[in-house]
């Protein structure tokens, strides 16, 4: 199965949507490559598919952003599993989703806060890669939009 699928797509949300930083779902090497080639620089938060630490791991996630220098930008969304939420914040990953309903969430923002990360109780507005084709040009000029890029 390939990330993403089986998983709920988060909606595509208009981008006067979201906060200051831009966020992308990533499900693969080729969107982050992508995504930060178009931000050129600019600030960019990098999620990941919903639960993704469940079936690819801290490891598979980390393993896509660390040829690019861009775990400071990452955003890993641990679902309901706290035991994934506390080895991403181990992992040095700044901010982590987890469902708030988790027993264990109030004890992990605390850890979380004295690692300098945060705890997520949900993921913030993204544009999710899994339903744009960068492979075309439509797909870079809505990736772009989305990053408020000329």
């Amino acid at each position: 199965m390939q990330p993403g699928q089986g998983q709920p797509h988060r909606a595509i949300i208009a981008p006067g949507a979201r906060g200051a930083r831009p966020t992308v779902i990533v499900h693969g090497a080729l969107d982050v490559a992508t995504v930060l080639e178009v931000a050129a620089g600019r600030p960019v938060a990098l999620l990941s598919a919903p639960g993704v630490a469940g079936y690819l791991g801290v490891a598979g996630f980390l393993a896509l952003l660390a040829p690019h220098g861009a775990l400071p930008l990452a955003i890993l969304d641990a679902g309901a599993a706290p035991g994934h939420a506390l080895a991403a914040l181990r992992a040095g990953v700044p901010q982590v989703v987890l469902d708030p309903a988790c027993p264990a969430f109030p004890a992990l923002a605390e850890l979380a806060k004295g690692l300098g990360a945060h705890l997520l109780a949900a993921p913030p507005p993204a544009l999710d890669l899994g339903r744009v084709d960068l492979r075309k040009p439509a797909g870079i000029r809505h990736l772009s939009r989305w990053l408020d890029l000329p």
